[in-house]
């Protein structure tokens, strides 16, 4: 991309950038105060009734969509501290999330990213054959454990994946790494530990390898998919207008 695009890019978007910045770096930054926060106040939240489980839920939807908590660390500590009973909560935490930085997203963005696409025909083309594909672009950046949730939710946002469709396939694409670490905090003694260092064991990493690969891979292959697609439209129309 040419120095002036990128000139443009920044002027035009500072905000987005900004925002996906903060969106990768905050998960980090904050994981380690919440390590203390949760370690200090555990024998509160390991009595919690039903209304503070739907408030700690609902607190947590707010996190995760702002990117406070990593959407893995609010699985572990569910795990630990509520059990099973509260896995139907997590999952309903994560839409409700990914409802909220959606539309935050987009009054963030504006519609700005997109218009900066369009200044670009190719690039714009690539975008459209995506979205004709978002279900599995969705499920293939949901099921990784590396891509961050609140940062792919901006992205998927800008993109204008259609909203119920981005809902039902954030859910359904994070529900195997979410099904693993919640039982990985169902099976941990100690807090400290387990937010620490996670006892994964070979099954575990197996696991989230596998993860990263399929989406990786998928990933790949949808982008590949859409550029060749792209490129042949973009001929096509060439060719017309001659």
């Amino acid at each position: 991309m040419p120095i002036n695009a990128l000139k443009e890019l920044y002027h035009e978007n500072r905000s987005t950038l900004v925002s996906l910045f903060l969106l990768i770096a905050v998960p980090v930054l904050a994981s380690s105060g919440l390590v203390y926060f949760f370690y200090e106040h555990q024998e509160a939240f390991l009595n919690l009734n039903t209304w503070q489980i739907i408030a700690f839920f609902m607190v947590a939807s707010f996190t995760m969509a702002f990117a406070l908590t990593p959407t893995t660390f609010v699985a572990l500590i569910s795990g630990f501290f509520i059990g099973w009973i509260g896995f139907p909560g997590v999952v309903l935490s994560y839409g409700i999330a990914a409802f909220i930085g959606y539309k935050v997203a987009q009054l963030i963005d504006h519609g700005r990213m997109t218009a900066f696409i369009n200044h670009f025909p190719k690039a714009a083309l690539v975008m459209e054959e995506l979205k004709h594909h978002s279900w599995e672009l969705i499920i293939l950046s949901r099921i990784s454990p590396v891509l961050p949730f609140a940062f792919m939710t901006f992205v998927l946002s800008i993109i204008k994946v259609p909203l119920r469709k981005f809902l039902f396939a954030s859910m359904a694409g994070m529900l195997p790494r979410t099904l693993f670490f919640f039982w990985v905090g169902t099976q941990a003694s100690n807090l400290l530990d387990l937010l620490k260092d996670p006892n994964e064991g070979l099954f575990g990493k197996g696991l989230l390898i596998g993860l990263v690969i399929i989406s990786i891979f998928g990933l790949y292959y949808l982008l590949n998919n859409a550029i060749k697609k792209a490129l042949k439209r973009s001929s096509e129309k060439n060719q017309q207008n001659f």
